[in-house]
């Protein structure tokens, strides 16, 4: 049974389904767009508007009205009627001898005692009554006043007045001619009038004040919504960065907070690091001053005592010399690393890149080092593919990056032991990795490996220690050619890889 039922109510469940969707689309585009809802806004804000105005039309009908009397309807039946008379009196060709039939036509029940008529009469031309229905007592009539009064009657509009209206009109006969004169009080008939200047303006106002109302209403979230923003943005301005404006809706407002609050994060982060620059600054300084100072006070100190003679002959002398040739070497090592990583840091080299074979690089390079990993009790393997990579490079800033890193394995690799070379290609990348063993670094610690002046020995008269430029220097060198470097560490095992793009 449902099977036969069902399919009558798809056309409905279409429809249903396309009206919705119709909703929902064009509820996105208002929701989305902050002028197509005020403009929504002030649509609806109008309908209701002339809604508040046609319901205040209703009300103020009922009291801002005055009760009128108006006897002008009352008049008019007795005109009509009189004039039903005439008309019979006139087609039935009656003479003003025919007593009986005037007498029962002038007191009919159509005539006599409805609409307000209360006396008929029938005169000659001189005013003489010559017949009068039930009731009248008049005997003669001042025609020239009846007419008058009926003229000043024509020309007055008041009909508000409850008094006796005459209605006068000749009339002929066979034989002769006369007057037909009606008297009665019309009947009143009550009629409502309102202000309608005064009316028309209220209403007026009253739409108006809706209008206000119901826009204030309907926008009284977004009006909250941008005070929120603004008040987001006071705060911002006077320095709390880490606060943030809730972001509502889709529409250019909830856009405006997301700017805001990105622009605040950026803000905050540019604040970061020009602290971060400005304590490295002061580091840099502190540092730089402690190692110039170290070996030029034993320079100082070995030139002083040769000056004064302060030496027990030629050996304690020449031992003097070659300390202080030696300590003069470690400060030009000092001073030119400190030139290379402002050179490297500040990117104002200048890179002279060809194409090189890395495979027969690293071969060299291995080989001018053999000499001093043997003096460190250390062994040197290589794992280099037969295939040539061939990479666009500064050969002379790339030797720099491996020397650096190579003399940093030797200094802090466990003796006597082993230090490994790899080359590999790896999806689109050659990655060569040079391997230890050493000392643990927390991994807390890897990334900072590259940052200047940083050292796992935080004394800083470690035999051991350097520049401390040397991998800040190496990574510089190897992001300027669109490369990276990072180091990894598990137990004593310690990697450093750099990666180049093919």
């Amino acid at each position: 049974m449902k099977h036969k039922l069902f399919p009558r109510f798809r056309p409905f469940s279409k429809t249903r389904n396309r009206i919705k969707n119709l909703y929902t689309s064009i509820e996105n585009k208002v929701n989305r767009n902050i002028r197509v809802e005020l403009l929504v806004t002030f649509s609806i804000c109008i309908i209701i508007a002339l809604f508040s105005l046609s319901l205040s039309q209703v009300v103020l009908s009922k009291y801002n009205r005055r009760a009128v009397i108006n006897y002008n309807v009352g008049i008019i039946e007795i005109e009509n009627r009189v004039e039903h008379l005439v008309t019979l009196i006139s087609n039935s060709d009656f003479s003003i001898k025919d007593k009986d039939k005037i007498e029962d036509l002038i007191n009919e029940d159509y005539i006599i005692n409805s609409s307000g008529i209360d006396k008929v009469l029938i005169t000659d031309l001189d005013g003489k009554v010559i017949y009068k229905s039930k009731g009248a007592e008049e005997s003669t009539i001042d025609i020239y006043s009846i007419i008058k009064n009926s003229m000043s009657r024509e020309d007055s509009n008041t009909v508000n007045e409850r008094k006796e209206h005459v209605s006068f009109y000749p009339i002929n006969f066979k034989e002769d001619r006369a007057y037909l004169i009606v008297k009665g009080i019309p009947e009143g008939v009550i009629e409502y009038y309102s202000n309608s200047g005064f009316s028309a303006l209220l209403r007026f106002a009253i739409a108006i004040v809706v209008f206000i109302f119901a826009f204030l209403f309907l926008t009284r979230n977004k009006m909250l919504y941008i005070e929120e923003i603004t008040n987001g943005l006071k705060e911002i301005s006077q320095g709390n960065l880490n606060h943030s404006v809730e972001i509502r809706g889709y529409d250019e407002l909830s856009s405006l907070a997301s700017n805001i609050n990105n622009m605040a994060k950026d803000l905050q982060n540019t604040i970061q690091e020009e602290r971060r620059a400005e304590e490295t600054k002061n580091q840099l300084i502190t540092n730089v001053s402690h190692d110039l100072r170290t070996p030029l006070t034993s320079i100082m100190g070995f030139l002083g005592l040769i000056k004064e003679r302060k030496y027990d002959g030629e050996e304690q002398l020449t031992e003097f010399v070659n300390v202080a040739f030696n300590k003069s070497e470690k400060l030009k090592v000092l001073i030119e690393d400190l030139f290379e990583y402002t050179k490297v840091s500040n990117k104002v080299i200048r890179l002279n890149k060809k194409d090189i074979v890395i495979n027969e690089l690293l071969e060299q390079l291995i080989e001018e080092f053999i000499p001093v990993v043997e003096e460190n009790s250390l062994e040197i393997f290589k794992l280099i593919p037969n295939e040539k990579l061939i990479l666009s490079l500064d050969t002379d800033k790339t030797v720099r990056v491996f020397d650096n890193l190579l003399i940093n394995a030797i200094k802090y690799s466990t003796k006597p032991g082993t230090i490994t070379l790899s080359l590999y290609k790896k999806e689109n990348n050659i990655i060569i990795e040079i391997r230890n063993k050493g000392e643990n670094i927390p991994k807390e610690e890897l990334p900072y490996l590259f940052e200047r002046f940083y050292r796992m020995d935080k004394s800083r008269n470690s035999e051991n220690a350097g520049s401390g430029l040397g991998l800040a220097i190496s990574k510089n060198i190897v992001e300027l050619q669109d490369g990276k470097i990072w180091a990894e560490c598990e137990g004593e095992n310690i990697a450093f890889k750099v990666s180049f793009p093919l």
